[in-house]
């Protein structure tokens, strides 16, 4: 992966589009991943919106958008369903997607806001071997309005995971014109907060899922037809170091989760899920 950082560029903006003849370098990142269609998940995984690793290094959890039931299920990487698991006291009104930590504690983002109408967000914490599912409830300090003006309509999130203690949030942007997404930093600790952005980079396309390499060196953000890679520098997470862009048209892809260091697994709600590997 370190052949990436060459790969820098300038401008900020540079993730608003990933075609060939605009980007520098584009086709560069794109010829080093190779795109595997693995298969199909079970059908009890029908509408897939978040996937994190489990403590079986062959597999991970997956859950379905909002309305589905109340668990997680764990798939090995031929499309297996391997357990399933009821996360106690939790509802699912629109779970959307999911990160883990060191010690193997999953996050489920019931953090869907399509509407931009709710005034109270919730990510459950659910620790390994523990029948007690914590909540962490925030809401958007830099939200005045419910709903907001369709040009601020920017309080929607798909996509986030977890880094030293705490949750980086990643705002799904369905405003008309101010198309930037927003980065918040959320404790990961029980309890109530109201959270504020602290970085912004333009995107055009809606990000719907995020996750971060083991090592902490690269974070990358899944949207509608692209993959987006950033740098970690001192182990801070903002949008000061991308690295690169690549496509990935597949159908409405909404989960994407780190393997190892440069290979990622990607899946949609259409059941199928592909591996991405660096080559």
């Amino acid at each position: 992966m370190n052949k990436l950082y060459f790969l820098l560029f300038a401008a900020k903006t540079v993730f608003s589009t990933c075609n060939p003849d605009k980007v520098n370098g584009f086709e560069k990142v794109y010829s080093h991943y190779k795109f595997t269609k693995i298969g199909r998940l079970p059908a009890v995984a029908n509408e897939s919106s978040g996937i994190a690793k489990s403590q079986n290094k062959n597999a991970f959890w997956t859950h379905n958008d909002s309305g589905g039931k109340p668990e997680l299920y764990e798939i090995d990487f031929q499309g297996k369903l391997l357990s399933t698991k009821l996360i106690p006291d939790a509802n699912n009104s629109d779970w959307e997607d999911l990160a883990e930590d060191n010690n193997g504690t999953i996050y489920i983002g019931d953090i869907g806001n399509n509407d931009n109408t709710k005034r109270q967000l919730t990510v459950y914490k659910v620790p390994p071997g523990n029948s007690e599912t914590e909540k962490i409830t925030f809401n958007y300090a830099d939200q005045k309005q419910f709903p907001p003006s369709q040009d601020n309509f920017n309080f929607d999130c798909e996509a986030f995971f977890y880094h030293n203690e705490n949750l980086f949030l990643f705002s799904k942007n369905w405003s008309r014109t101010n198309k930037y997404v927003r980065l918040y930093q959320l404790p990961a600790q029980k309890g109530n907060y109201s959270i504020t952005p602290f970085d912004s980079i333009q995107i055009d396309t809606p990000v719907t899922s995020a996750d971060i390499s083991p090592d902490g060196k690269i974070f990358a953000l899944l949207t509608y037809g692209k993959i987006l890679l950033f740098g970690i520098e001192n182990n801070e997470i903002t949008f000061k170091k991308p690295l690169g862009c690549f496509k990935f048209v597949r159908k409405q892809a909404e989960a994407l989760m780190f393997v190892n260091n440069t290979d990622m697994i990607v899946t949609n709600e259409q059941r199928e899920f592909f591996r991405i590997t660096y080559r």
